[in-house]
């Protein structure tokens, strides 16, 4: 009997193993942000792309707001080109992550997205900061 998910058969093993690889690429978790932001010099920028008045109603402590829409060239140039950019926003409902990663990327700067935003967060029992 095929049900809803195997109606579309996976692809094979090795297929699977590239697409899950490169998705580690792309992505990162709010566990694995939530650790590293413990490192003394952590390797990474971790932006919040919402706008001013939801970053100051609450964010991940350490991380910068730069709303995507502001994400040029001029404003970038302050950051070192090879540093990583790790961005978020309010959640899988929200698509500020993907368009910032977008911007980010197209500037040539190296970018991963951290999955569940500020709902993921919050899901791993994690707190938020408020204020600037």
């Amino acid at each position: 009997m095929t049900t809803h998910v195997t109606e579309v058969p996976a692809p094979p093993s090795a297929l699977a193993l590239q697409h899950f690889e490169a998705m580690l690429g792309f992505e990162t978790d709010c566990w694995d942000v939530h650790e590293s932001l413990g490192a003394a010099d952590p390797d990474f920028i971790l932006v919040d792309v919402r706008g001013p008045a939801s970053f100051a109603k609450g964010h991940i402590a350490g991380a910068i707001n730069i709303p995507h829409r502001t994400m040029t060239a001029e404003r970038m140039a302050e950051y070192p080109k090879d540093k990583l950019f790790v961005v978020y926003c309010a959640g899988p409902h929200c698509n500020g992550a993907n368009r910032a990663a977008i911007r980010l990327a197209r500037l040539g700067l190296p970018v991963k997205m951290m999955i569940g935003g500020i709902t993921g967060w919050l899901d791993e029992g994690f707190a938020l900061t408020a204020g600037d």
